[in-house]
Formats: structure tokens, sequence, C-alpha cells
């Protein structure tokens, strides 16, 4: 069924969506912060950690750059490059040492073929397409041919994105259990200060349930808008 652009119903969708990807986003950040304020004993930078734990794993062609920046640190499988921001780079603190040894994890789930990762991977092109052409197939079925059809596929090649963050979800929380296991026998973190780091890692964690709620919140509403459209 469809509704005046005045009233539509199924806007709440969308803006549950947003409210928990701003309230994901607002935790990552304040806890980020305040453990950035925080010196772990070792000393190490996010740098030397990662290079440590790498090293430790027989990790030897990953490289590890600098990228400009706060939280855009992640692990390109494609290059072999390992990026961690300005903010975790050159900093000793507790979340720039969470944040570099989950980036590591990723390297780790590489080298070991770990499967959801490969999936992941091997989705990006796909979710991309299906997420940029959803859309314009929906609005052309809609608006110019009156096809379902092309409807049903612009909602088919939308769900791909929803499929990909599903897919996330077990890369990134196995990355950070790695993480927090590594540092844990490496002794690069004291007790109290793993417990510090999870709580850094679980707050980005939030994120990435976040945006996969949002992301099957907008396409419920694609179904509910346009799925059922041959039987009204």
């Amino acid at each position: 069924m469809l509704y005046p652009f005045y009233f539509d119903p199924t806007y709440i969708l969308v803006i549950i969506g947003v409210i928990l990807s701003l309230a994901a986003s607002a935790r990552v950040k304040s806890t980020f912060a305040k453990y950035s304020r925080v010196r772990n004993h070792s000393g190490l930078t996010g740098a030397e950690t990662a290079e440590r734990i790498l090293q430790r794993a027989g990790i030897y062609d990953v490289t590890i750059e600098r990228v400009e920046g706060q939280l855009t640190d992640h692990y390109d499988p494609r290059k072999k490059v390992l990026r961690l921001s300005d903010s975790v780079y050159s900093s000793n603190s507790i979340s720039a040492i969470g944040v570099a040894a989950h980036e590591c994890g990723h390297a780790i789930q590489h080298q070991n073929s770990y499967a959801p990762l490969k999936i992941r991977s091997a989705l990006v092109p796909v979710a991309n397409f299906g997420s940029a052409i959803a859309w314009p197939l929906i609005l052309i079925g809609l608006l110019l041919t009156g096809s379902q059809a092309l409807i049903d596929i612009g909602i088919i090649l939308f769900s791909t994105a929803v499929l990909f963050q599903l897919v996330t979800l077990p890369v990134e929380f196995n990355a950070s259990r790695r993480a927090v296991k590594t540092l844990g026998e490496a002794g690069i973190l004291h007790y109290e200060e793993l417990n510090q780091s999870k709580k850094v890692l679980n707050a980005a964690a939030l994120t990435y349930v976040a945006a996969a709620a949002a992301t099957i919140l907008q396409l419920l509403r694609l179904i509910l808008l346009f799925g059922g459209r041959r039987r009204d």
C-alpha cells in the first residue's frame, strides 16, 4: 500500500534506524575518548602493538600504514595493508592498543582463510551494486513501467546489503575476541587494562549491530511499501 507523502507510517522504521546508528556512534566515540586518556602499562603505541601481534602470528607480509582521521582504522586484505588512524598509530592509550589489535585480528583472519571474512569480501561488490541500483529499479517499476517484477528485483538487490551487514557481525566479533586474547597472552595489557579494552571494542561492535538493524529496517520498509502492490 502507498501512503501520501505527508503520512507514511513506515517512516518510523527509518527513524528507529537513524536513532540506533546515532546512539551507537555516540557511544563508541565517548568510550574511545575516555580510554584514549588512559596510558597502557607497556608504553607500546598502536603501530608497535600491531607489529608485535603480526609477528607473533607469523605474519610478515602485511604493511602497517598511517591514515588520516579518527576511527578510520581498517585492514585491506587485497593489498595486505593495515591502516591505523592518527589517534591510534602513535598513541599508547588503551583505546589505541585495542583498536590496533582488532585490526590485526582481521589480518589473522585473512591468513587463516576465515570463512566469514572471505564471504564478506566476496559480497562487497555485490552489496555495493545492489544498494546503488535498488531504488532506481523500484522507482522505474513504480512510476514508469508499472512493473512489479522490477520492484521485486530492486527489493531483492537491496537485500544483498542486508546480507553483507549480517555477515559482517561474526567477522567483527571474532576479530575483537582474537584481539583481547592476544593482548592478554602476549602480556601487552594487564587484566584491568584488558577489561577497559573490551569496553572500547564492545562499543565499536555496537556500531555494526546498529548498521545491520538499520539496514534490515530499511528492507522491511521497502517490503511494506512495495512488496504487496500486486495484492493491492
